[in-house]
């Protein structure tokens, strides 16, 4: 198949997967391009994700790999052949592929769960919220640039509003839910926002109160995306080039004890309800 142009989060991915199969064989990969009647050039392509690959033949390399794994191979092979164009694709070549790798990832996800400390998660700001917070993160953001980062940011929440929902649990420090990232009103509206988002069963959200003894985790955001099968799960966490999109087991059962021990702090969903009422009664 001829090379994509845009390598996206969910082709690289792929690819990845692929080649942790091969490299768990100890074949070589001019090896495993042989036995598709290609080269090694051919093979570094898909593995690397430039070039794309057929269903037949990730059939064919799981076969040789000695994979028996029937769902994991029928994950991959709808990661290679689904050609759905999602929403976030309007956006090319306007905002950063970050911004569109993590739209693709979230809505592709089996469920997701997300920490955040110091901002109220994406999928729950408010218009207003996230202008904010665009506009205090990266000064002087013309407007050109400024509104579809905006649009871009509330549009995700389809993946937890729309018909399929995708289940998503967030813990949220009160400290998120106390900053001012501009006036009292949006925040209002912000709290209001997520309480709504609560009542229409949208989404889970557990509150981790300021006066908790023994939480140590400043550090701690991030989004977990639980794939079609758990060998597929990612980890989004920010870092100082920008998004990290974490595959590697060993990384990813790291975050899924973090998120535990994060959870361990939390109030419950019906206390923390109660706890964003009293926050909104408050401004």
């Amino acid at each position: 198949m001829p090379p994509k142009r845009h390598l996206t989060a969910r082709r690289l991915r792929l690819g990845a997967e692929l080649r942790k199969l091969r490299e768990a064989t100890g074949m070589k990969a001019r090896e495993a391009a042989a036995l598709l009647g290609a080269d090694s050039v051919q093979m570094s392509q898909i593995e690397s994700g430039v070039a794309g690959v057929s269903a037949e033949r990730v059939r064919r390399l799981a076969a040789h790999y000695a994979c028996t794994d029937e769902a994991l191979i029928e994950a991959l092979v709808t990661m290679a052949t689904d050609r759905t164009r999602g929403w976030w694709e309007e956006y090319r070549g306007v905002l950063p592929p970050v911004f569109l790798d993590t739209a693709e990832v979230e809505h592709h996800a089996a469920f997701l769960r997300e920490v955040v400390i110091t901002h109220v998660p994406g999928l729950l700001q408010t218009p207003d919220y996230a202008r904010a917070v665009y506009t205090y993160m990266v000064p002087g953001l013309p407007e050109t640039e400024l509104a579809p980062r905006v649009e871009h940011r509330t549009t995700r929440r389809t993946v937890i509003e729309g018909e399929n929902p995708t289940p998503y649990e967030t813990l949220i420090h009160e400290f998120a839910l106390r900053i001012r990232v501009a006036d009292r009103q949006t925040s209002r509206a912000q709290l209001r926002q997520i309480l709504d988002q609560i009542e229409q069963g949208h989404a889970t959200v557990r509150v981790i109160p300021t006066d908790q003894d023994g939480f140590a985790g400043a550090g701690a955001s991030m989004m977990y995306a639980g794939g079609a099968v758990p060998r597929l799960d990612t980890g989004l966490r920010d870092a100082p080039t920008g998004t990290a999109f974490i595959d590697a087991e060993p990384q990813l059962a790291q975050l899924r004890t973090l998120f535990r021990k994060v959870e361990k702090a939390a109030l419950d969903p019906v206390t923390s309800r109660d706890f964003i009422h009293r926050l909104t009664k408050e401004l």
